[in-house]
């Protein structure tokens, strides 16, 4: 990810920048070109570039397009309007393998993205090398540049193979016999309550039994469980008690 950087061509609008960098840091980038930007550096940018300002304190800022891809390899234009170039137009699903594979073999690789309002100029896109574009609701298509940015930045990240195992909570599988076990406590107080007096209870427990192995639960949610079923035991035993 350190050999593809992202250029902002003369964004208008500082709170973009700031917003441009929190996206890219999200998905892992740290490199941010800034073309001719039209405020900048700005309180506004840190505003909103939230966690991601060393980005700005380290954004390149350059007088031309050309500057910022003097060493690039790859650039892709992005691009929401219909152009009458020879350049291959792709989406950024299927530009994006392509991008990562030259990444890891030490080229650069550039995402230049236009000006807020008018986009990326002909001689803009005339420099870049391969042409994508975000596709959506032909009836109504406007992306905010950050918005752009994320997406092309998530496409990305994606390929990277990292996984949301770091957001999963921890905890040890139930074993099978602890889950019978919890399924035998829990009709001993459905019993004990007499929730079996019209029912079938062994065709019950087994759909009970099904579902709780079906479920993949962890032995914490089996204590909560068997603790339940304790406090609804003790319940009952005492309005039995009453009532004698």
């Amino acid at each position: 990810m350190q050999n593809i950087r992202v250029v902002l061509a003369r964004p208008n609008h500082p709170g973009n920048i700031g917003s441009a960098a929190r996206a890219m840091k999200t998905m892992g980038l740290s490199r941010l070109y800034l073309v001719e930007p039209k405020v900048f550096p700005s309180e506004e940018a840190n505003a909103l570039a939230s966690g991601a300002v060393d980005l700005l304190e380290n954004a390149t800022v350059v007088g031309s397009l050309r500057e910022a891809l003097s060493d690039v390899t790859v650039a892709c234009a992005l691009t929401s309007r219909r152009r009458e170039l020879t350049t291959p137009l792709s989406t950024p699903r299927q530009t994006t393998p392509e991008l990562i594979a030259r990444a890891r073999d030490g080229e650069q690789v550039a995402l230049v993205f236009g000006n807020e309002t008018f986009g990326l100029s002909i001689e803009e896109v005339e420099q870049c090398n391969r042409l994508v574009t975000i596709p959506g609701n032909p009836d109504y298509f406007s992306l905010n540049l950050a918005m752009a940015v994320q997406v092309m930045t998530y496409e990305l990240f994606s390929h990277t193979g990292v996984d949301v195992e770091y957001l999963r909570a921890e905890g040890e599988a139930a074993t099978q016999s602890e889950v019978d076990g919890m399924c035998g406590h829990l009709e001993q107080a459905m019993d004990e309550i007499g929730y079996f007096q019209r029912r079938n209870s062994e065709r019950l427990m087994r759909r009970m039994r099904t579902m709780f192995h079906r479920a993949g639960m962890l032995r914490e949610e089996i204590d909560i469980l068997r603790g339940f079923y304790k406090q609804v035991q003790r319940t009952a035993s005492g309005r039995s008690g009453d009532a004698d």
